[in-house]
């Protein structure tokens, strides 16, 4: 008898899922909107986001005229993370071109700096545009390391060397590339906005087109129309995670350094939360309009701010950093970049995927309580 039960509904659930099925064939809009949009803007944004700084305009002030000086900037500018944009012996003048925005620094070499060098006690002066934070803090860091190994090639000898050196070393990351540190949190930040919008359509397109009354002469219970319904999709989704990291693997050299199990198994969490998500709001508006405004409220902002996917979550007010805590990217953000970058397995990432898993259950409990088997 229990099995029998059981193969009813799964044949009412796979009914309900082959429905879906066709709709998605006949309206080619929702497989571009799954498939061809989060690879589309993966690139898009891949590309055109970068906090990488270099090839930075310098303003250059040589009031000491000499070999030696020249020689900093030469070095200085060797790597090309610095260019010259401008040269004169007036600092005036290169504050100007600094409030123009036509350099971000201004590299002053005052009279006596080569004889300074010599005895070991040379000062060279940086300004910063500080107008753009992130770009001030990275061209002041590398402005200081290239400027202090310059200058240490230019004393030589003379130069005594320091008590205490420190040798970094990055790891995962080594050359600091803005594409391993965005692409697993856009990956992420793409696939919950699709997987929202495009179910948060399937049971409000229902009700305006006036079909659901069919669904409630049918004996098909509300756990398994949910069901059927987020299958389809389901698999959609799986085939947008492939397609993304294939990109991300070969557009942008993203690794896959760690556990294919543990990034399987937060995929399909993952995914199953947000198609649960945009169930529950399809349910409860019950307009095509006004869901997917819900739906994109619901998952842009969050994914894109409290995921830290842009900002570090510890960065941020305390309220904030435990509203964080009910946003399901941050736990597949925190995943990605686990497997991806530092080849972490399931007995690192299991608090994430503990986290999706319960705010998978959540949202498909929610969404099936409030699915009502009537008209109002």
């Amino acid at each position: 008898m229990a099995s029998s039960h059981a193969s009813r509904t799964l044949g009412r659930i796979l009914a309900m899922a082959g429905k879906e099925v066709l709709h998605i064939r006949r309206d080619l809009r929702t497989l571009y909107l799954a498939l061809a949009m989060p690879v589309l803007l993966l690139v898009l944004f891949g590309f055109g986001i970068s906090f990488d700084v270099d090839h930075l305009e310098l303003a250059v002030v040589d009031q000491d005229r000499t070999a030696v000086s020249r020689e900093l900037v030469r070095q200085v500018t060797a790597s090309e993370e610095f260019v010259v944009a401008w040269e004169g012996t007036s600092p005036e003048q290169a504050v100007a071109e600094l409030r123009r925005g036509r350099a971000v620094a201004v590299m002053v070499l005052p009279r006596g700096f080569s004889e300074d060098v010599a005895r070991g006690g040379a000062q060279v002066q940086l300004l910063m545009d500080g107008a753009d934070g992130n770009t001030a803090t990275q061209a002041l860091a590398k402005a200081q390391a290239l400027v202090d190994v310059a200058g240490r090639k230019l004393a030589g000898a003379a130069l005594p060397a320091p008590p205490l050196e420190v040798r970094v070393r990055t790891l995962f990351n080594p050359n600091g590339r803005s594409a391993l540190f965005l692409v697993p949190g856009l990956a992420a930040y793409l696939l919950a906005i699709v997987a929202v919008l495009i179910t948060a359509l399937t049971v409000a397109r229902e009700w305006e087109r006036g079909s659901m009354e069919q669904l409630f002469a049918t004996p098909v219970g509300r756990l398994e129309i949910v069901v059927g319904k987020l299958l389809p999709y389901l698999g959609i989704g799986l085939l947008q995670v492939l397609l993304v990291l294939t990109v991300g693997a070969w557009v942008f050299d993203v690794p896959v350094r760690g556990s294919l199990v543990a990034l399987g198994l937060g995929a399909l969490l993952f995914l199953v939360g947000m198609l649960g998500q945009g169930l529950l709001i399809s349910v409860v508006t019950r307009n095509q309009v006004v869901a997917t405004q819900v739906a994109t409220m619901t998952s842009v902002l969050p994914s894109l701010l409290l995921s830290g996917f842009i900002f570090p979550i510890e960065n941020l007010p305390l309220p904030l950093q435990v509203l964080s805590r009910l946003i399901p990217a941050r736990y597949f953000v925190a995943t990605l970049r686990g497997v991806l970058l530092r080849g972490n397995g399931l007995d690192v990432l299991w608090p994430q995927l503990v986290a999706m898993t319960l705010f998978a259950a959540l949202m498909l409990t929610v969404a099936t309580r409030r699915f009502q088997r009537r008209l109002d």
